[in-house]
């Protein structure tokens, strides 16, 4: 197999190879009960959510290399010191200190032992505690792996690992830090900026919050998600990089929900336009907007800016915002963001997927030049994107955004073309 070299140095290049996971039988093992704890404010539907991600998957398929997670993890597991590796990590994040889920889980063959790590293990009721115990997992499913973009992410040739805000995600962490490790398939450094440079214990950073503007330029949320800590801890980073080197730090509000990351109020969608959540990204509002550069080991400058359009344009890229929820109505902006409909991915410069239950956004997207073609016609070979300039290719998502993420969150791009700004 021919290594892949990581390589994002924009949020728009030619898509050219990404990590997806599809949902499983983790989401349908999240009951009303443990949804808060898993994060969610609803189930999921699997039988509903899974023919839309199909026509997602499909789509990528056709444009790029695509890894399923389940499969990289069988195939670093058949390595029997990786696999020992795994699971004593995971029983030490986990705290399972007596060892028992450890030890049973050893004699799990590799397609098992991957199965449960990811969906659950169920405890087993061998003494009179367990049996009473209300719990039904041992180790719990994790229902949000399929938004692989927020246990790590690519920037320029190295891939960051995230130190997740919540405990119940530091699993899906640990699996892509050890695929990265270990797979053949991936040429790559692989770098937890907050273990490396973090001495508060305050800090987190996930993928959602961290869009890679051009190789010079990251724009990072800091939220419910993202401390400012986890931030430091990526300016430390950069400090290693030669040049000079900038982050655009956008405060988010930690409520409503809808708000969790960054690219479910900004995403990137052409060399010269956005999708923006206009309320909070162009109006005046008391979230800030800071960037900081850093020059050759050091930081320079720190200084507040109007906003990220602002900021980006300073640095030689001008976008035009296109409004999530159209320019009319905030209501309607609001319950689209809430949605996902700022939650984009360009699959290249000019051609993006997301979600066809926002039609307020679709519309003005449209109007802005975007060419609407749904998955599912490309999938039966109906119609091909290369046939327009600009294209928003549309998934239904009706279940799936009920997970509380859109096309960016469900994938973790390797590698993209270059752009030329």
């Amino acid at each position: 197999m021919e290594k892949l070299a990581v390589h994002i140095n924009s949020e728009i290049g030619k898509l050219e190879g990404v990590i997806i996971h599809s949902p499983g039988a983790e989401v349908e093992n999240m009951t009303p009960e443990n949804a808060e704890r898993a994060l969610y404010s609803d189930i999921l539907n699997l039988d509903v959510a899974l023919p839309e991600y199909n026509n997602f998957l499909e789509v990528l398929k056709k444009y790029s290399r695509v890894f399923e997670v389940r499969n990289l993890l069988i195939d670093i597991l058949k390595n029997e010191k990786v696999r020992q590796e795994v699971i004593e990590r995971i029983c030490k994040s986990e705290n399972m200190p007596d060892g028992i889920i450890c030890r049973h889980i050893e004699s799990f063959d590799v397609n098992e032992l991957a199965r449960q790590l990811i969906e659950g293990v169920e405890i087993k009721r061998d003494n009179l505690t367990r049996y009473l115990d209300n719990e039904h997992f041992s180790l719990h499913p994790l229902p949000n792996f399929f938004f692989t973009r927020d246990s790590s992410f690519s920037v320029n040739d190295r891939v960051l690992t995230a130190r997740m805000a919540n405990r119940v995600r530091d699993r899906e962490a640990i699996i892509m830090e050890m695929i990265f490790r270990y797979h053949p398939a991936f040429s790559t450094q692989v770098v937890n900026p907050v273990e490396t440079f973090d001495h508060t214990n305050k800090a987190s950073i996930e993928g959602g919050d961290v869009l890679v503007a051009r190789d010079d330029i990251l724009l990072i949320g800091t939220g419910m998600r993202t401390t400012s800590q986890g931030i430091d801890a990526v300016l430390e980073l950069l400090k290693e990089k030669p040049g000079t080197s900038h982050i655009i730090v956008q405060e988010l509000p930690y409520k409503p929900e809808s708000f969790i990351h960054l690219d479910m109020t900004f995403t990137f969608l052409d060399v010269d336009k956005c999708m923006i959540f206009e309320p909070l990204i162009m109006g005046s509002n008391r979230y800030l907007t800071i960037h900081i550069k850093i020059d050759n080991g050091k930081v320079v400058s720190i200084k507040e800016e109007k906003n990220i359009l602002s900021a980006l344009r300073r640095l030689g890229i001008d976008l035009e915002p296109v409004y999530c929820g159209g320019e009319n109505d905030l209501t309607i902006m609001e319950r689209e963001q809430w949605q996902s409909g700022a939650n984009f991915f360009a699959l290249e410069p000019g051609k993006v997927i997301g979600y066809a239950r926002n039609i307020h956004t679709i519309e003005t997207l449209n109007k802005h030049g975007f060419e609407i073609i749904r998955a599912k016609d490309i999938v039966k070979g109906k119609v091909s994107p290369g046939e327009y300039k600009k294209t928003v290719i549309t998934i239904q998502g009706n279940e799936l955004s009920r997970g509380g993420g859109g096309a960016r969150c469900m994938t973790m791009p390797l590698a993209r073309q270059t752009v030329k700004w």
